[in-house]
Protein backbone atom coordinates (compact mmCIF):
# COMPACT_ATOMS: atom_id res chain seq x y z
CA UNK A 1 0.00 0.00 0.00
CA UNK A 2 1.23 3.52 -0.95
CA UNK A 3 -0.08 6.70 -0.01
CA UNK A 4 0.47 10.31 -2.20
CA UNK A 5 2.31 12.52 0.12
CA UNK A 6 3.08 16.26 -0.12
CA UNK A 7 5.38 16.89 2.29
CA UNK A 8 6.52 15.05 6.05
CA UNK A 9 8.08 17.74 8.73
CA UNK A 10 8.54 18.42 11.80
CA UNK A 11 7.63 22.07 13.58
CA UNK A 12 5.16 22.76 16.73
CA UNK A 13 1.53 22.21 16.27
CA UNK A 14 -0.21 25.59 16.12
CA UNK A 15 -3.98 24.76 16.91
CA UNK A 16 -5.95 22.02 18.88
CA UNK A 17 -5.36 20.24 22.66
CA UNK A 18 -2.13 19.88 21.72
CA UNK A 19 -0.87 23.27 20.57
CA UNK A 20 2.90 23.96 21.07
CA UNK A 21 3.99 20.27 21.01
CA UNK A 22 6.72 19.49 18.78
CA UNK A 23 4.85 17.60 16.12
CA UNK A 24 5.64 15.73 12.73
CA UNK A 25 3.04 16.46 9.98
CA UNK A 26 2.26 13.85 7.18
CA UNK A 27 0.19 15.93 4.52
CA UNK A 28 -1.39 14.16 2.19
CA UNK A 29 -2.13 15.06 -1.53
CA UNK A 30 -5.55 16.25 -2.59
CA UNK A 31 -9.01 17.78 -1.51
CA UNK A 32 -12.15 17.38 -2.88
CA UNK A 33 -12.97 20.69 -1.45
CA UNK A 34 -11.75 24.73 -2.01
CA UNK A 35 -12.19 26.41 1.18
CA UNK A 36 -12.41 30.06 0.52
CA UNK A 37 -9.23 30.60 2.77
CA UNK A 38 -7.39 27.70 2.37
CA UNK A 39 -3.52 27.90 2.68
CA UNK A 40 -2.45 24.24 1.27
CA UNK A 41 -3.85 25.20 -1.84
CA UNK A 42 0.21 23.36 -3.27
CA UNK A 43 -0.90 20.25 -1.48
CA UNK A 44 -3.88 19.69 -4.05
CA UNK A 45 -2.35 18.29 -6.84
CA UNK A 46 1.58 16.42 -7.18
CA UNK A 47 2.95 14.74 -4.42
CA UNK A 48 5.23 11.10 -4.32
CA UNK A 49 4.10 7.96 -3.28
CA UNK A 50 4.89 6.49 -0.29
CA UNK A 51 4.81 3.03 1.30
CA UNK A 52 3.74 2.82 4.85
CA UNK A 53 6.99 1.68 6.06
CA UNK A 54 8.75 4.81 4.24
CA UNK A 55 6.40 6.83 5.99
CA UNK A 56 7.44 5.53 9.52
CA UNK A 57 10.99 5.64 8.63
CA UNK A 58 10.69 9.13 8.29
CA UNK A 59 8.80 10.11 11.66
CA UNK A 60 10.52 8.05 13.51
CA UNK A 61 13.57 10.32 12.78
CA UNK A 62 12.50 13.10 15.02
CA UNK A 63 11.96 12.19 18.96
CA UNK A 64 8.63 13.35 19.80
CA UNK A 65 4.96 11.13 20.25
CA UNK A 66 3.21 13.38 18.45
CA UNK A 67 1.98 12.83 14.99
CA UNK A 68 -0.76 14.92 13.04
CA UNK A 69 -1.50 13.61 9.41
CA UNK A 70 -3.26 16.83 7.33
CA UNK A 71 -3.84 17.73 3.55
CA UNK A 72 -5.70 18.98 1.82
CA UNK A 73 -8.39 16.34 2.75
CA UNK A 74 -6.21 13.03 4.35
CA UNK A 75 -9.33 11.27 4.35
CA UNK A 76 -9.79 11.63 0.65
CA UNK A 77 -7.60 8.55 0.43
CA UNK A 78 -8.16 5.41 1.34
CA UNK A 79 -4.76 4.60 2.68
CA UNK A 80 -5.49 7.25 5.12
CA UNK A 81 -6.77 4.91 7.81
CA UNK A 82 -4.47 1.95 7.25
CA UNK A 83 -1.83 4.97 8.32
CA UNK A 84 -3.22 6.28 11.22
CA UNK A 85 -3.77 2.46 12.91
CA UNK A 86 -0.07 1.73 12.24
CA UNK A 87 0.61 5.23 13.77
CA UNK A 88 -1.25 4.02 16.75
CA UNK A 89 -0.14 0.90 16.84
CA UNK A 90 3.75 1.71 16.71
CA UNK A 91 2.62 4.09 19.85
CA UNK A 92 2.46 7.22 18.65
CA UNK A 93 -0.49 10.14 19.75
CA UNK A 94 -1.89 10.45 16.47
CA UNK A 95 -4.08 13.68 15.63
CA UNK A 96 -6.17 13.66 11.89
CA UNK A 97 -7.39 17.27 10.47
CA UNK A 98 -10.31 17.14 8.29
CA UNK A 99 -12.21 19.09 6.79
CA UNK A 100 -15.94 17.67 7.75
CA UNK A 101 -17.09 16.09 3.90
CA UNK A 102 -15.61 12.94 4.22
CA UNK A 103 -17.23 10.27 6.68
CA UNK A 104 -14.97 9.58 9.97
CA UNK A 105 -17.15 6.50 11.17
CA UNK A 106 -14.35 3.93 10.12
CA UNK A 107 -10.99 6.32 11.80
CA UNK A 108 -9.49 4.56 14.40
CA UNK A 109 -10.82 5.25 17.63
CA UNK A 110 -7.64 5.89 19.28
CA UNK A 111 -6.86 8.80 16.91
CA UNK A 112 -7.48 12.56 18.10
CA UNK A 113 -10.22 14.10 15.63
CA UNK A 114 -9.95 17.60 14.78
CA UNK A 115 -13.14 18.36 12.99
CA UNK A 116 -13.82 21.45 10.54
CA UNK A 117 -17.45 22.63 10.12
CA UNK A 118 -17.28 24.49 7.44
CA UNK A 119 -19.32 27.72 7.97
CA UNK A 120 -20.95 29.91 4.95
CA UNK A 121 -17.95 32.47 3.94
CA UNK A 122 -15.53 29.46 3.36
CA UNK A 123 -18.13 28.41 0.39
CA UNK A 124 -17.94 24.77 1.49
CA UNK A 125 -20.67 24.96 4.16
CA UNK A 126 -22.71 22.34 1.33
CA UNK A 127 -19.84 19.88 1.85
CA UNK A 128 -20.65 19.22 5.47
CA UNK A 129 -21.19 15.82 5.75
CA UNK A 130 -23.67 16.15 9.31
CA UNK A 131 -23.44 12.55 10.25
CA UNK A 132 -20.11 12.71 11.15
CA UNK A 133 -21.45 14.70 14.46
CA UNK A 134 -22.67 11.34 15.85
CA UNK A 135 -18.95 9.79 15.27
CA UNK A 136 -17.20 12.10 17.34
CA UNK A 137 -15.59 11.31 20.78
CA UNK A 138 -15.11 13.44 23.92
CA UNK A 139 -11.71 13.32 23.31
CA UNK A 140 -12.24 15.45 19.96
CA UNK A 141 -12.12 19.02 19.42
CA UNK A 142 -14.81 20.75 16.42
CA UNK A 143 -13.10 23.68 14.71
CA UNK A 144 -15.01 26.61 12.82
CA UNK A 145 -12.90 28.91 10.94
CA UNK A 146 -14.97 32.08 11.31
CA UNK A 147 -14.43 34.80 8.52
CA UNK A 148 -16.45 37.80 9.82
CA UNK A 149 -19.86 38.34 12.01
CA UNK A 150 -22.00 36.47 9.88
CA UNK A 151 -20.23 33.32 9.87
CA UNK A 152 -19.82 33.93 13.84
CA UNK A 153 -23.22 34.38 14.44
CA UNK A 154 -23.89 31.20 11.83
CA UNK A 155 -21.51 28.98 14.27
CA UNK A 156 -22.54 30.21 17.35
CA UNK A 157 -26.23 29.54 16.20
CA UNK A 158 -24.86 26.03 14.96
CA UNK A 159 -23.28 24.94 18.40
CA UNK A 160 -26.28 26.41 20.54
CA UNK A 161 -28.80 24.40 18.91
CA UNK A 162 -26.18 20.86 18.96
CA UNK A 163 -25.10 21.31 22.22
CA UNK A 164 -21.42 20.95 20.76
CA UNK A 165 -20.31 22.38 23.95
CA UNK A 166 -21.42 19.21 26.02
CA UNK A 167 -20.14 16.65 23.29
CA UNK A 168 -16.40 17.70 23.15
CA UNK A 169 -14.49 20.76 23.13
CA UNK A 170 -15.39 23.52 20.26
CA UNK A 171 -12.98 26.16 18.88
CA UNK A 172 -13.53 29.26 17.17
CA UNK A 173 -10.81 30.47 15.25
CA UNK A 174 -10.00 33.59 13.11
CA UNK A 175 -9.62 33.46 9.62
CA UNK A 176 -6.13 35.33 8.33
CA UNK A 177 -6.46 38.22 6.92
CA UNK A 178 -10.08 38.39 6.68
CA UNK A 179 -11.07 38.69 10.86
CA UNK A 180 -9.25 40.81 13.80
CA UNK A 181 -8.46 37.89 16.46
CA UNK A 182 -9.49 40.65 18.87
CA UNK A 183 -13.09 41.16 17.12
CA UNK A 184 -13.30 37.54 17.29
CA UNK A 185 -12.65 37.29 21.36
CA UNK A 186 -14.40 40.54 22.15
CA UNK A 187 -17.58 38.99 20.56
CA UNK A 188 -16.87 35.45 22.50
CA UNK A 189 -16.67 37.37 25.54
CA UNK A 190 -19.41 39.26 24.85
CA UNK A 191 -21.88 36.26 24.51
CA UNK A 192 -20.05 34.28 26.84
CA UNK A 193 -19.71 31.45 24.29
CA UNK A 194 -18.96 28.08 25.72
CA UNK A 195 -16.40 27.67 23.26
CA UNK A 196 -12.52 27.86 23.21
CA UNK A 197 -10.98 30.33 21.01
CA UNK A 198 -7.13 30.00 19.21
CA UNK A 199 -5.13 32.13 17.35
CA UNK A 200 -2.70 29.84 14.63
CA UNK A 201 0.74 29.77 16.75
CA UNK A 202 2.31 28.83 13.45
CA UNK A 203 1.38 31.74 11.56
CA UNK A 204 2.43 33.57 13.59
CA UNK A 205 5.85 32.71 14.24
CA UNK A 206 6.38 31.43 10.42
CA UNK A 207 3.87 33.11 8.83
CA UNK A 208 2.39 31.47 5.75
CA UNK A 209 5.74 29.46 5.14
CA UNK A 210 4.76 25.99 3.23
CA UNK A 211 6.70 23.28 5.63
CA UNK A 212 6.23 24.62 8.61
Amino acid sequence: MSLKITEIFFSLQGESNTVGYPTVFIRLTGCPMRCSYCDTAYAFHGGSKHSLEQILAQVSQYRTKYVTVTGGEPLAQPGCHALMRALCDAGYSVSLETGGAMDISAVDKRVYVVLDIKTPASNEEHNNTYSNLDHIKPSDCFKFVICNESDYQWSKQFVAERDLQDVCDVFFSPSADELSATDLADWIIRDQLPVRMQIQLHKILWANQAGK
